[in-house]
């Protein structure tokens, strides 16, 4: 038997019932309905996540995955009869009447931190404050104060790329933070400077690294290779995990990404590509309420989309329950009961399983050895399929990890290495603004002059302290600004000059507070003409 019957549109996944003899599989247009990987440490779920890999590649379908512990890397590399579990896999096939093909798979390495693979990055923009505001593990305050650099940084069309960006918006957002709560709310310092520290945390274990360009685009992990075989990207986690939240957030980035980019498609004779969530429990531990509904939104609609979701974790009570009723296909590798939290569990997992009057499912989840699993896909008009015992068939490339000079030849001949191997720093946030203010420093130098009568500076002729008197107390006050043929263009608001001036103040400051009172009006009236 092979693995793959592209006329009935199944994926084999292993033999059942008491001899093993019938076939187990997952119909290729019910893969799309997302999926549950679930088991005690060493009871084989890390095979199951690679043969299923394995199976949806070669149907033609792009396969996104994390490898937390290092073991996946051998999907790049074909199994092999000299291997040290061969005679184990050899026999497990005959058992279930497998032909065993060794073969390799397309595969493309990535990693955050771009050591064991391609920098993968995306851009505080991108991400947007909630997401960010998890990473940062902010309060709803702080988020507020978050949103609310955001906002701005977009209406001064001031482009968020990196961290330096957003650390730059903020040190102008908590200096003008008085003027800004009559607009948008209360601004707290406090906030600004808590925000701050996260960001320092984060810079400090490396998630910096995830923040820049070239960003990620999500054409580049839907490829299919030239034999029709589906790419398999395999994100380097095992330095990632050490950092949790900085993982959790990053693959619900990117499944939301496709969730919002993606046309709707309905339900496709097989899924537009397939991400594995594997420890599965660090996407919901300590995440707010508002941020599980908006995964179970996505977990709901992104079926549409032709996106199969699978979450591999320990327990299946590890997600929540409105999640998990999403999950119509199931594999349950053994899980001990010792504690009375553990039975309760048991029981949980056994009722989420069409029963099979042949097995207690409950016994059957604690008595199945490594490698076998009951299992539960979804059948024709996605009706639950009957619980079965099965025996989950062994993988065609390598079980374990390759080496790291085979990892470097692999990414050596990637096509993505001359796209994101190296980064970019267009100009953004923080060079805009200092740019701005070196500009309007030097023309104030040129420009001020001093007043023969008094001791006091003059702007365009207007006596210092009758400027600040009328920008303070006139609100129909205006400063004209010129347009690019040195004309005169429409006068803005008063209150819209009070923030550039407030701009330009806390722009000067961030380049050392130096200059006179001279220049600093100097400064405002540069801005004023720049905009």
């Amino acid at each position: 038997m092979n693995n793959i019957d592209m006329e009935s549109g199944s994926i084999f996944v292993g033999g059942a019932g008491p001899d093993y003899a019938e076939p187990e599989v997952l119909l290729t247009g019910y893969a799309n309905r997302h999926g549950l990987i679930a088991g005690a440490t060493g009871t084989g779920k890390t095979v199951t996540l690679q043969t299923l890999a394995e199976s949806l590649s070669q149907c033609g379908v792009p396969v996104f995955l994390a490898d937390v512990k290092g073991d996946l890397s051998g999907l790049a590399k074909s199994g092999s009869a000299e291997a040290k579990l061969h005679e184990a896999f050899a026999r497990r096939a005959g058992q279930i009447g497998l032909e065993l093909d060794y073969q390799q798979y397309p595969v493309t390495f990535w990693d955050v931190f771009g050591q064991k693979g391609h920098p993968v990055r995306t851009t505080p923009a991108e991400m947007g404050p909630l997401l960010l505001s998890r990473l940062l593990g902010l309060t709803d305050v702080q988020e507020g104060v978050l949103n609310i650099a955001f906002r701005v940084a977009d209406e001064q069309g001031l482009a968020l790329l990196d961290l330096k960006d957003l650390q730059a918006m903020l040190v102008w957002v908590g200096e003008n933070s008085s003027e800004l709560s009559l607009t948008y709310g209360n601004v707290s310092t406090a906030s600004v400077g808590a925000i701050q520290r996260s960001l320092l945390t984060l810079e400090n274990e490396g998630g910096d690294q995830l923040f820049g360009e070239p960003a990620l685009e999500l054409n580049d992990i839907l490829r299919v290779d030239g034999n029709g075989k589906g790419m398999i990207n395999i994100l380097a986690a095992d330095k990632l995990m050490n950092a949790p939240r900085l993982y959790s957030t990053f693959l619900l980035w990117l499944l939301s990404e496709l969730f919002e980019q993606l046309p709707e498609v309905g339900d496709p004779a097989k899924p537009v590509c397939a991400f594995f969530f594997d420890e599965a429990h660090l996407l919901f531990d300590d995440a707010p309420k508002a941020l599980i509904d908006k995964i179970e939104q996505v977990a709901r609609l992104i079926r549409s989309k032709g996106v199969s979701v699978w979450f591999i974790s320990q327990n299946p009570t590890d997600v929540p329950e409105d999640i998990l009723g999403q999950l119509g296909n199931r594999v349950q590798h053994a899980l001990r009961a010792f504690t009375a939290k553990d039975q309760k569990a048991l029981r949980l997992a056994a009722e989420n399983y069409r029963p099979n009057p042949d097995f207690d499912i409950a016994d059957a989840i604690q008595q199945v050895g490594t490698g076998e699993a009951v299992t539960s896909f979804l059948e024709r008009k996605g009706v639950p399929g009957v619980a079965m015992r099965t025996l989950i068939r062994p993988p065609f490339s390598q079980l374990g990890p390759i080496t790291d000079e085979e990892r470097s030849e692999v990414l050596k001949t990637s096509v993505m290495g001359q796209k994101y191997d190296t980064p970019l720093n267009r100009e953004s946030a923080q060079e805009i603004l200092i740019e701005r203010a070196q500009a309007a420093a030097k023309e104030a130098q040129e420009t001020a002059t001093p007043d023969d009568d008094s001791d006091l500076w003059v702007v365009g002729g207007q006596k210092d302290e009758e400027f600040t008197r009328a920008r303070r107390y006139n609100p129909k006050l205006t400063i004209p600004a010129s347009g690019k043929d040195g004309s005169s263009t429409k006068k803005r608001s008063s209150r819209r000059d009070s923030v550039l001036e407030t701009f330009g103040k806390s722009v000067a400051r961030e380049l050392g507070r130096q200059g006179t009172r001279s220049v600093m009006r100097g400064v405002l009236g540069g801005l004023f003409r720049g905009r």
